[in-house]
């Protein structure tokens, strides 16, 4: 799900494996990489000079290495977003470096949650699109299990019942975050939502709606295109949004139902995939504490599993041990983290509000805070507890683009 943006030219004859059409709309082979750049040559040039570089320089620099580093893949090189590479490097080496010591834990455990936060921000300010956390979550799954079957199973601890247990909890997760990663609502212009600039002397297909209706032409179109302008109708995406729809920033493109953009899944959470959102959050939460469980009885067997965290005597004496210990903590954190996001949507959707209505309500002073906060109830939607979430579990995955006669939005 990414922008909508201007692509290159399409080839008259077929790709390679290693071709690949570049900025330029030019046909080029991954193995040039870094060969014929007089932008990368003059950029270093300066550099050894002491020079000052050229405004903007850089940035082109940037963009012309992500053009270029690609994998081979069928018919035509496939690009590799720059952004999903630090989660495959740092997560290993952090909690490898945390298993050395305890005081080396602490600060790892405070710096790598401190890290990605950070990082959100910047991102969530900029508004732009990233596959940071979708590769720091797979790959957290992944090597997180990874690492129970090479370090917790062999010790003898761990029954064919519960690696079973654990292996179709990871792969229910994300069979459920494949379902989630679909289309989850978007709304499209349809042909007839094209306005021209080019002026008329006739009536427009506005005022024939106005007409048909029995209303004034000229007067319902100014009332419509106001009432347009200030509530429901997205200049971005050329149409009128439904109830409840909103335009994601990051996505560019309208939603309905629109709760918010999810950027662990790298994907918005409207009204076609909310109900699986909500699944495989459920399926993390109980695969990752029924694996945390298994993990702490397994190295701190004397101990009970509420305290093992506290407190596990010579988990440090050997090296395996103190790495589970670890990656104990790591999921204990994440699991936290996506409890609290399990939670609120649980109230949203018990008071039949989205989270970004939600937000929109307290930017308005208009909604009610609940519980420090976890609440947020609007008091328009809701409609009782049962029905609420009758609501949510039947309501249709289909998309219904409204009709573009403006007559219709007042």
């Amino acid at each position: 799900m990414t922008k909508r943006t201007s692509r290159p030219k399409e080839p008259e004859e077929p790709l390679c494996c290693c071709e690949f059409m570049n900025n330029e709309g030019e046909r080029t082979h991954i193995v040039t990489c870094f060969c014929d750049c007089d932008l990368l040559d003059q950029v270093c040039n300066r550099w050894l000079k002491g020079e000052a570089q050229q405004e903007g320089a850089l940035s082109q620099v940037v963009a012309v290495v992500k053009d270029r580093l690609r994998v081979p893949w069928p018919y035509g090189a496939k690009q590799v977003d720059l952004s999903v590479v630090p989660p495959l490097v740092l997560l290993p080496v952090l909690l490898h470096i945390a298993a050395l010591h305890f005081l080396l834990g602490v600060v790892v455990m405070i710096a790598l949650p401190a890290l990605v936060l950070w990082y959100y921000f910047v991102t969530h300010q900029n508004k732009g699109q990233t596959l940071f956390f979708l590769s720091l979550s797979l790959f957290s799954l992944g090597y997180m299990y990874y690492l129970f079957l090479t370090e917790v199973v062999p010790h003898g601890n761990v029954g064919p019942l519960q690696l079973s247990t654990v292996t179709v909890g990871v792969a229910f997760t994300l069979f459920s975050l494949a379902f989630t990663k679909r289309d989850p609502g978007f709304l499209h212009p349809q042909p007839a939502d094209t306005q021209s600039t080019v002026p008329y002397h006739s009536n427009l297909p506005e005022l024939a709606c106005a007409h048909r209706n029995g209303t004034s032409p000229a007067g319902q179109l100014v009332v419509a295109h106001s009432k347009t302008k200030k509530s429901n109708w997205c200049q971005a995406c050329r149409i009128a949004q439904p109830r409840r729809a909103g335009h994601c920033r990051i996505c560019d493109f309208c939603v309905q139902r629109l709760d918010h953009h999810c950027v662990w899944i790298n994907s918005c959470v409207g009204q076609a995939n909310h109900r699986y959102f909500l699944l495989t959050l459920l399926l993390f939460l109980l695969t990752s504490l029924y694996g945390i469980c298994l993990v702490l009885r397994n190295i701190c067997p004397e101990q009970n599993v509420l305290f093992a965290l506290l407190y596990c005597p010579g988990v440090y004496s050997q090296y395996s041990t103190a790495l589970c210990f670890t990656c104990s903590w790591y999921c204990s954190i994440v699991t936290a983290g996506l409890l609290h996001l399990f939670v609120v949507q649980l109230f949203n959707i018990s008071y039949n509000v989205t989270e970004r209505e939600a937000r929109l309500a307290l930017r308005q002073k208009v909604g009610r805070r609940r519980l420090w906060g976890l609440i947020v109830d609007t008091g328009i939607y809701s409609r009782g507890f049962l029905s609420n979430w009758a609501e949510f579990l039947t309501m249709s995955s289909a998309v219904h683009t409204p009709s573009s006669c403006l007559t219709d939005l007042v």
